[in-house]
């Protein structure tokens, strides 16, 4: 399965749990991975992480807000 692929499956289960369904599973890193509402932000997560992945954005480059000095 391709990072797209993995992407799609990920978003269709986060608009599932996000719309009623109970439990959603996916296949993440060869195993079969089951969420619910009380860890749909481990979800995201991976989400996230596979948009990174599919842009070639390396989580190293990503920096934090820029502070501002008076």
């Amino acid at each position: 399965m391709n990072i797209q692929e993995k992407l799609d499956e990920a978003r269709s289960a986060y608009h599932s749990l996000m719309t009623g369904t109970a439990t959603v599973s996916i296949t993440k890193n060869n195993r079969q991975v089951q969420f619910n509402q009380a860890n749909k932000f481990d979800l995201k997560n991976y989400i996230t992480e596979l948009e990174i992945e599919l842009n070639g954005i390396s989580k190293s480059k990503r920096r934090g807000p820029m502070g501002v000095c008076l």
